[in-house]
């Protein structure tokens, strides 16, 4: 029990403690801050969210014939070409052939038309497969060819498919190869050669000599819009052509 003293010295403490501002007790016992010790800081590391990779399929792995691998290509919008063709050029030909032909990318007279190779180069195409038995129109597997493009739609001023543009469209041309199954592929032109091969060798190197896509054997070959150009050309591709057509011979 506290004296009359000890009972004016803590009233006048509180009320000193009220004029300060103190307006509630946190505490049954006073508490000395001078005396207790500094408290190390515990630093709250921010722990990120974990990084959710979400891997996107293509769409040409769900392709299980030629039909759905069309829809496929035609309903894509992965490709700005898309937008300024006219038509999706996706292929001609015998499906059953022993030979496909893979060129670079559709030009006016393909977009047109919506068929590969159907243009001046196309015509001498024709003419310089037929000098070997070949044709598009043909039923018979052994005697037809079957082509496609790199890219389905025409780039603006025919120019060459950009990086990017091979990037999207590749996936869709390694399902078509899977799909038809040939016996022997054609690669005409840099573009389709590069890609294919995975070189960034030229075509004028590269031609001639046979090289494999998944297992594949394939010939590189001289664009027909090259032979136009410099007839020179014309040489060395008959050379490339008679190559495939002993091969074609021998199985």
């Amino acid at each position: 029990m506290m004296d009359a003293t000890e009972y004016h010295e803590a009233l006048a403490q509180l009320a000193w403690q009220v004029e300060l501002g103190v307006d509630e007790c946190i505490g049954e016992a006073p508490s000395n801050r001078y005396d207790e010790t500094a408290k190390p800081k515990v630093k709250v590391e921010k722990v990120a969210a974990p990084e959710v990779v979400v891997e996107q399929t293509h769409p040409a792995e769900a392709c299980n014939d030629l039909e759905s691998l069309r829809l496929a290509i035609e309903s894509f919008d992965g490709c700005a070409l898309k937008n300024g063709a006219r038509n999706t050029v996706f292929c001609d030909g015998n499906p059953a052939a022993r030979v496909m032909i893979i060129g670079e990318a559709p030009g006016r007279d393909e977009d047109q038309l919506g068929k590969p190779f159907v243009g001046r180069s196309g015509q001498l195409l024709d003419k310089m497969f037929a000098a070997i038995g070949l044709s598009r129109m043909t039923e018979e597997a052994h005697e037809a060819i079957y082509i496609t493009n790199l890219l389905p739609w025409r780039p603006p001023q025919n120019r060459d498919p950009s990086a990017e543009e091979i990037v999207m469209m590749k996936p869709f041309l390694i399902k078509h190869i899977s799909l038809i199954k040939p016996d022997y592929l054609v690669l005409v032109g840099g573009s389709s050669t590069k890609t294919l091969l995975d070189t960034t060798v030229g075509i004028t190197r590269m031609r001639g000599n046979w090289a494999e896509v998944n297992g594949i054997p394939a010939m590189p070959i001289f664009h027909p819009a090259a032979l136009l150009r410099d007839s020179l050309k014309k040489r060395p591709t008959w050379a490339d052509l008679l190559a495939l057509k002993a091969r074609l011979n021998d199985g």
